[in-house]
């Protein structure tokens, strides 16, 4: 009997592992006896760089190859990579024509390739071993979705200049027409497809959203400190009730800590003090604004951690702080000295008209209104932001976002301060200003993706090739310009490959002067609109919540005039002292 239970208790075991593991799973089937070929390979653009998601297809003699596994079409990855193994009769590959074709939507179609296998030896199975590999170039194909996708970038900024609807709207409109179309026309047709729900998310830049939350919230908490009425007491004091000299100072405070911080923080540590400073002389803060804003751009420039650009710039060509310092400080200084003087010039009537009758009076007044109200809670704020200024100085050491350094000092400093986040997510995170942001990544991107961008930065290279000057040039004046209409973070991202490519094929561009042309052409380019910078959407954002709105058209009027002087200038520097 206790034999008959041990049979039944195997039985069932053996059921029951049957049940959760299939057979297959079991006893796996060894591979058919013949040769077994491996290819591997790469599907890279003009430029070098590997292009994902490319169907690619093996054909012996004419007809499909069907790899090992389930798919019946071998994609590369993120990188342009692809591998596949085939298994195939004894014998089969001796005398047979092999190929390799591609195809990808918004790219022209690889006809079929030949390529050869190599036998490598016999595995414990008795199959012959081959490998063969494949080295192939895609270039981009002009398709309805590149159209579609550069119409839809152009009327976003359109609706955004014509102050047709508000700004977030204009882009959020117009990444969904996008989805939409991919998602109707594009399923049907693929020349109609521009961008993957998946790409959209992937091309959100959370690092600058959370960077810009975190930040947004440490200001929030600052803000019930008083600190900002205080320095905005101690501004006034030193200028002495003399505007023009109040104005310079907040520019040169803004530019000097915009290098060692990003410029974004900058402005959102700035924004409340000019506008406190603005009520008290009863002039426009606009005034004071664009001034500091430009200022934030233009001394961002001049080191590695202080605009998004550089940070893109110095981590693909292995440039240290040092480096940035060393190569832009000087033209930064100059350009700093023309910013000062233009827009003392630019808002002298608006200067003219502050209300500065009683001086010492005022001063008097100013420090008795505005005090520390909480010191405890300052001390602790400013250890905290200390904490996180260190860490984004940092933060390339520790292989770190800054947007993690943003996101730590803030929740620490909500935790130890005791305070509301449901109260600091409501009121003190601009969220119009962070879904413009996540929007506009997503139009970019559609027309990243299609090729627009790709196609402005290969008539770069086809243009400048042989001469280094025409390359230092149009590198600068290029950049300068698509920063100004585009975002400067993915035009920069996309011109990487471009500049290394110039790097190795113009004599005397292996110093590294490209490196510099983008990094002046993206950073000053960017004050030329609203819309060039991160700095000067959450300007435009916090003024407009204070009830100060800075129109396109007016953007444009006060900053692309000296946007264009800073970069003659940097044409200047660039040509006759770095080259």
């Amino acid at each position: 009997m206790a034999r008959i239970d041990l049979k039944i208790s195997v039985f069932l075991f053996l059921a029951l592992l049957t049940l959760c593991l299939p057979i297959p799973e079991l006893f796996a089937a060894a591979p058919p006896q013949g040769d077994r070929l491996t290819l591997s390979g790469s599907i890279k653009n003009l430029q070098g760089k590997g292009v994902k998601e490319v169907d690619v297809e093996v054909l012996l003699d004419g007809q499909h190859l069907k790899p090992a596994g389930k798919e019946e079409v071998i994609t590369t990855g993120s990188q342009g990579y692809f591998l596949a193994v085939f298994y195939l009769p004894q014998g089969a590959l001796t005398g047979a024509r092999m190929e390799i074709k591609a195809a990808k939507p918004s790219w022209e179609e690889i006809a079929p390739t030949a390529i050869t296998p190599v036998r490598v030896g016999v595995d414990q199975q008795g199959n012959r071993l081959f490998q063969a590999q494949a080295e192939l170039t895609m270039k981009r194909r002009i398709t309805p979705a590149f159209w579609l996708a550069a119409a839809v970038l152009l009327l976003v900024y359109i609706i955004i200049a014509a102050e047709a609807m508000h700004r977030t709207l204009a882009a959020l409109l117009g990444a969904a027409f996008i989805l939409f179309i991919s998602y109707t026309l594009g399923t049907f047709n693929k020349n109609y497809f521009i961008l993957s729900f998946e790409d959209a998310m992937r091309a959100i830049d959370m690092n600058v959203i959370f960077l810009l939350m975190g930040m947004m919230i440490i200001v929030g908490v600052l803000k019930k400190t008083g600190l900002f009425q205080w320095l905005a007491y101690k501004s006034y004091a030193l200028a002495r009730g003399n505007v023009f000299i109040l104005s310079c100072i907040l520019m040169l405070v803004t530019a000097v800590a915009s290098a060692f911080l990003d410029n974004v923080t900058t402005m959102l540590l700035m924004i409340p003090v000019t506008i406190e400073i603005a009520v008290t002389l009863k002039i426009n803060p606009i005034a004071l604004l664009i001034p500091e804003v430009f200022a934030s751009n233009v001394g961002g420039t001049a080191t590695l951690i202080g605009d998004p650009p550089n940070i893109i710039i110095g981590s693909y060509a292995k440039l240290s702080f040092a480096d940035f310092v060393v190569n832009l400080t000087a033209i930064v200084a100059i350009c700093m000295v023309v910013t000062l003087i233009y827009y003392v010039y630019w808002y002298k009537k608006a200067y003219l008209q502050a209300e500065v009758k009683d001086v010492n009076r005022t001063i008097a007044y100013m420090k008795q209104e505005y005090r520390i109200t909480d010191k405890k809670l300052l001390i602790l704020s400013l250890c905290l932001l200390s904490f996180t200024i260190f860490l984004f100085i940092i933060h390339g050491v520790l292989h770190m976002e800054p947007s993690i350094a943003a996101l730590m000092g803030a929740m620490l400093l909500l935790t130890l301060a005791r305070g509301d986040i449901v109260e600091m997510l409501e009121h003190e995170v601009e969220w119009p200003t962070l879904i413009f942001f996540m929007a506009l990544f997503i139009v970019v991107a559609g027309a990243e993706e299609t090729g627009l961008i790709q196609v402005i930065a290969e008539w770069v290279a086809q243009m400048s090739r042989g001469s280094l000057v025409v390359a230092v040039l149009m590198v600068l004046w290029v950049s300068a310009l698509a920063s100004a209409a585009i975002d400067n973070i993915p035009f920069t991202a996309t011109m990487l490959p471009i500049i290394a490519f110039l790097n190795e094929t113009i004599p005397g561009a292996e110093s590294g002067i490209l490196w510099w042309s983008l990094a002046l052409g993206a950073c000053l380019g960017g004050n030329g609109t609203m819309i060039g910078a991160s700095a000067n959407v959450v300007t435009v954002g916090l003024a407009e919540k204070a009830g100060y709105h800075i129109s396109f058209l007016y953007y444009m009027r006060a900053c692309f005039v000296p946007m264009l002087i800073t970069v003659i200038l940097a044409s200047v520097y660039l040509v006759f002292f770095k080259m």
